[in-house]
């Protein structure tokens, strides 16, 4: 390999992320549990965020409006301001979640901080997720940040442009098969998968990835044996 970038994901890659959406999920179908099930109810809300990917993307703000779009479907347009009151509450709750690093991380970055550029590539609302690597106290270790609309192949290829480097000089780390491994793989990138033990139904595959560039590692300091070797 002749690596120059080292790209991280950052929810739950970084820092937990998913565990705090479940949370609110459930104290969604709680507020919402006399209209269906808890199971009708989660589908509902899945349903209307994905219907909004293209008009909101990814981040906290898109799936506040996504709670209130469902709820209101859900009751018929019925819902009292109070609801939707609730569920704009829960979605500052969530905003003001604290950093919680994932094991190994803040000693891999440091142990590779001046050996390769770091940076972070992620998805989500751009003030949220800055606030959140600020937060961490992990800005530090990176050389840039991006905060990317999708993860597909072209959005990959523009940042290599941006970074003025070919793929076989990019590895991309992230816990999401779907999008922090596949689109890099396609690009002829090198990509590390660092699963989490929760994931969002949207980032999920059927199917396995065999690629001679893709590893899949139980913990992000386990990247060291392969990078500083």
């Amino acid at each position: 390999m002749d690596l120059k970038v080292i790209a991280f994901d950052a929810d739950d890659t970084l820092f937990v992320n998913e565990p705090y959406f479940q949370e609110t999920e459930e104290k969604f179908c709680t507020l919402m549990s006399h209209y269906l099930s808890h199971h009708s109810l989660s589908q509902e809300l899945f349903k209307t965020e994905i219907n909004n990917l293209d008009l909101y993307g990814y981040g906290i703000k898109g799936y506040i409006l996504s709670m209130i779009e469902a709820a209101m479907k859900i009751s018929n347009n019925t819902i009292s301001v109070e609801i939707i009151g609730k569920i704009i509450e829960y979605g500052k709750e969530l905003l003001e979640k604290p950093i919680e690093l994932l094991d190994g991380v803040e000693e891999t970055l440091e142990a590779l901080k001046g050996k390769y550029k770091l940076i972070v590539a992620t998805k989500g609302d751009l003030k949220d997720q800055q606030s959140k690597l600020h937060r961490s106290g992990l800005g530090h270790y990176f050389h840039h940040i991006e905060v990317m609309a999708d993860k597909q192949e072209i959005n990959y290829q523009k940042l290599l442009g941006r970074l003025e480097i070919g793929p076989q000089e990019f590895m991309m780390i992230g816990n999401s098969l779907k999008s922090d491994v596949l689109p890099v793989l396609g690009i002829g990138g090198y990509a590390v998968h660092i699963p989490f033990h929760t994931t969002w139904e949207h980032e999920k595959i059927s199917h396995t990835v065999e690629h001679p560039n893709f590893r899949t590692l139980d913990n992000i300091s386990e990247v060291l044996d392969i990078l500083l070797k």
